[in-house]
């Protein structure tokens, strides 16, 4: 039975060959592989993903109050948008499921219009922790607006400088233009904040405004504040004492007819030469010019170069002395044919004659 099972096989095969088309004939493998079979606790394991961090952020203003709204920008390393949020009414906001590493944290809007948003700044992501960041927006600055005027007419003046400060430390410095104006950005720590104003240079022929002004600003909120200035007093300069003086000159008219004061001649004196032995005044600078009875010069004077020509009036004390002249020489002339007469011995016509 099993001949006849091993005579019948290539028959059967042979038809099966005929049916099914090329059959490959290959003898059964029976030798066992060297290698051992990978088994799966023999198989590489893939590594965990790291764990995430996060972000948390507390908003706050220079005076400590919490921030609601400020709005934040997160970037990765490569400048891709990471996460965007804004702060609650407890002034936070938090970005989760962070991978570790540095990001770019930009404040797109601080949510109030008191206050500025800040700069740019780095945050850097740890594995499964949180990296928490306090970020606090200032004020905006007061906006300052200087004007010196003039305390009489209000006119605008250039060249005042002033300081501004608050306590004891300065915190802006301004000068005003040409129009008499300055402007400036004031820091302010506060929501309403007192300064003072001192002027250091007064505008140019003003006097120095001494005395401080004080002044309230909040954030943002324009501001003026006026310096008023008093003009400088001139006083009168007084004309110097050491000035060389000029000599006299003579005036045109005499002052009047001479006195005995001024050495008018007397009856006793003979030709009327002789002043008044009792006269005690000082000839002023007129009476120094009527010529003596004593002169012998009858030609009048020539006129100084440069001065009018002497009228009638004022050949008046020339006239006067002239006529003082003649009278005098007339009264010698007749006393002298007085003496001679008196002197010659009258003729006797009976003399006899000395041939």
């Amino acid at each position: 039975m099993r001949i006849r099972s091993a005579r019948l096989l290539p028959a059967a095969v042979a038809a099966t060959a005929a049916v099914t088309g090329t059959l490959t004939w290959a003898p059964t493998a029976t030798a066992q592989s060297t290698e051992p079979t990978p088994s799966a606790s023999t198989a590489p394991s893939v590594s965990p993903k790291p764990d995430a961090g996060s972000v948390t952020i507390t908003k706050k203003d220079p005076a400590g109050d919490l921030l609601a709204g400020a709005a934040f920008l997160l970037l990765d390393a490569t400048g891709q948008h990471a996460g965007t949020g804004k702060t609650d009414a407890e002034g936070k906001v938090t970005f989760t499921d962070l991978a570790p590493g540095v990001y770019r944290l930009k404040e797109t809007a601080s949510g109030s219009p008191l206050h500025e948003v800040v700069a740019d700044q780095d945050v850097i992501v740890t594995p499964g922790a949180t990296a928490r960041l306090t970020i606090v927006d200032p004020f905006k600055p007061a906006q300052i607006l200087l004007k010196a005027k003039d305390d009489k007419t209000g006119k605008l003046l250039p060249g005042s400088s002033v300081n501004i400060g608050a306590g004891d430390k300065t915190m802006l410095t301004l000068t005003t233009g040409p129009k008499g104006t300055a402007t400036g950005e004031l820091p302010l720590t506060s929501r309403k904040t007192e300064f003072w104003v001192r002027q250091v240079k007064a505008p140019k022929g003003y006097d120095l405004y001494k005395p401080a002004k004080s002044f309230t600003a909040g954030p943002g909120a324009p501001v003026t504040v006026t310096v008023t200035n008093a003009k400088t007093a001139t006083t009168p300069t007084a004309k110097p004492t050491d000035e060389p003086t000029t000599p006299s000159k003579p005036t045109d008219e005499p002052t009047g007819t001479p006195s005995a004061s001024t050495g008018k001649p007397t009856e006793d004196a003979p030709g009327g030469s002789k002043p008044d032995p009792t006269a005690t005044g000082t000839p002023d600078v007129e009476s120094s010019l009527v010529p003596s009875a004593d002169a012998t010069d009858t030609t009048s004077p020539k006129a100084p170069a440069g001065s009018l020509a002497h009228t009638g009036a004022d050949a008046t004390a020339w006239i006067l002395g002239g006529a003082g002249l003649f009278l005098a020489a007339g009264t010698g002339a007749v006393v002298a044919v007085r003496r001679r007469t008196v002197s010659e011995p009258e003729q006797d016509d009976n003399a006899p004659k000395i041939s």
